[in-house]
């Protein structure tokens, strides 16, 4: 399909995972996601992806699939919703990126310098005894960094028991997705004393947050209450986090910064290769010291997949994701072959 003089093909995909994705919210057994393809008059090809947040009650993959279709049929249609917008917006950066001859970091920031991307380990929801061995089994791979998924019931014996599995070293988060409701603020209170990095959207509200933040010594960090630069700013002035996790899909592009207001860092969508290059090159264009030194992004996901779409390689070398090194734009090279067995259209 045309988009003016580029050739546009969008390709609904689905990847299974190793084991179900469990949350505090709900379960997958596989992610669906949208590749969009660009390739313009001189056959350069570049690549986007759009993840739908359909765990978090955002759009679905048929919403996505529409709206990158009709924008290709018309470009002045620019997609209104989130992940449809992010593969348009990451695709045409690719293209732009790939004319120019150069990795999409340097394209988006010309000043910024490329370096490996610290991650940590997302473990799924499950029985305390196996989210212990899946901590140790990431652990035994080099991570240090432990993000587990835990809704109101149990999620501080969950944490005690991890950090006796693993010691005072390791740095233990935690996800709520917004579950904790009215017991938040004794949760906190008591996992003071495990010692917790951060805690992710123990409850969805910039408002309620704020209150959150106010009790605790636990650094809050906003994942749904923030999709925006705009929203960014409110949460600044309400006091409602420390920092905001930045989904590309979720935001809608590449602008992970979100105006400045507040420290980023980046987390997967659960995305496929593409949409993790496309974070490896945007982080590099986040301050490394912020929220604090060496802080850990959640990109670490691809282990969690079945199978590599890509023929680049991994990008995640032990808990380091490496932006690709070779080529131009975004660096991703498709497997065909599989994308073939994987494509839901």
């Amino acid at each position: 399909m045309p988009a003016g003089r580029i050739s546009v093909e969008v390709i609904p995909f689905a990847l299974d995972f190793r084991r179900p994705y469990v949350t505090a919210t709900g379960s997958l057994a596989r992610r669906e996601s949208v590749l969009l393809r660009l390739r313009d008059q001189n056959g350069i090809t570049a690549l986007g992806e759009g993840v739908p947040m359909s765990l978090r009650g955002g759009d679905s993959l048929e919403r996505v699939v529409n709206e990158l279709r009709t924008w290709a049929e018309n470009p002045e249609h620019f997609p209104a919703a989130p992940p449809a917008r992010c593969a348009v917006t990451m695709a045409l950066a690719d293209l732009e990126a790939r004319r120019e001859g150069l990795p999409l970091w340097k394209f988006l920031d010309p000043a910024a310098i490329p370096r490996a991307v610290r991650c940590n380990a997302t473990i799924t929801a499950g029985p305390v005894a196996d989210v212990v061995a899946q901590c140790e089994a990431w652990a035994a791979d080099g991570f240090d960094v432990f993000k587990l998924k835990a809704g109101p019931e149990g999620a501080v014996s969950l944490a005690a028991a991890v950090r006796a599995a693993l010691g005072e070293s390791a740095k233990i988060r935690i996800d709520a997705n917004g579950s904790w409701g009215d017991r938040a603020a004794s949760i906190l209170s008591e996992l003071e004393t495990v010692g917790i990095e951060l805690v992710e959207e123990p409850v969805t509200g910039l408002a309620d947050l704020a209150v959150l933040a106010r009790g605790t010594r636990i650094p809050l960090v906003a994942d749904e209450s923030v999709n925006s630069a705009a929203e960014a700013a409110d949460a600044f002035f309400e006091g409602s986090c420390s920092a905001v996790t930045v989904k590309l899909s979720k935001i809608g592009g590449l602008d992970a910064g979100l105006g400045g207001h507040l420290p980023t860092y980046l987390s997967s969508a659960l995305d496929g290769p593409v949409g993790i290059a496309a974070a490896a090159h945007v982080a590099q264009t986040l301050d490394p010291g912020l929220p604090w030194p060496d802080m850990a992004h959640g990109l670490a996901t691809e282990r969690l997949l079945e199978g590599d779409l890509s023929t680049t390689g991994p990008l995640l070398v032990g808990n380091e994701l490496h932006p690709p090194a070779l080529g131009s734009g975004l660096g991703i090279e498709l497997d065909e072959e599989f994308l073939t067995r994987c494509r839901l259209d």
